[in-house]
């Protein structure tokens, strides 16, 4: 067995939040959703799976899913390709739901954990894209909020690009900032299609 795949397995097996889930809202156990492969050229880290993802075993099988890869002008069949998209979110369960209904924020012991290790696997990773103020934080090292993180987004191109969630509860956000949509995603299209074919 290589060493990314001894990785994969351990983190397929992990449990440690075990407890912490099962006194979420939700109550549910561990099921790490991982997705990534050593010859990875583009990475997309987010923040943690949610109900649906949890349950199907697929990151970014929802219509949030559906907007992210309308961002990167990708089908699904060139962003599920493990050998070219690696999919690696801040922690790899479900964190559950707090007594509202709301997500929980990813658990750091995950990123704790398992962060550096992923990413030392990865070497061939030409492009990251940071969806949501967990990975920015962890990634860039920054204390800024995400708008302005995004907003800065020449300042880590081409190699970087921060992003929004593309859930649906960040369509206001979009309406507030049009040149996300103007200027930034057409040059994060032609950024992915370049590391693709590159």
């Amino acid at each position: 067995m290589s060493a990314i795949d001894t990785l994969k397995s351990e983190i397929t097996a992990c449990t440690a939040c075990a407890d912490r889930f099962a006194a979420t809202a939700s109550a549910h156990g561990p099921n790490p959703v991982v997705w990534f492969g050593a010859q990875a050229r583009i990475l997309i880290c987010g923040q943690a799976p949610g109900m649906r993802v949890h349950k199907s075993g697929v990151p970014f099988d929802d219509p949030s899913g559906d907007r992210l890869r309308d961002w990167l002008g990708l089908s699904r069949n060139d962003f599920y390709d493990r050998a070219r998209v690696a999919i690696v979110p801040m922690a790899f369960c479900f964190p559950g739901y707090d007594a509202r209904g709301s997500d929980l924020p990813p658990p750091r012991i995950c990123a704790d954990t398992w962060r550096g290790r992923v990413m030392d696997a990865l070497p061939e990773a030409a492009l990251t894209l940071l969806i949501g103020g967990h990975a920015q934080k962890w990634h860039l090292k920054t204390g800024s909020g995400v708008t302005e993180t995004v907003a800065e987004w020449r300042n880590y191109a081409p190699a970087r690009f921060p992003l929004p969630h593309p859930s649906w509860r960040n369509t206001g956000w979009l309406k507030k900032n049009p040149w996300f949509e103007s200027e930034l995603l057409p040059v994060l299209r032609d950024r992915v299609q370049a590391v693709l074919d590159g």
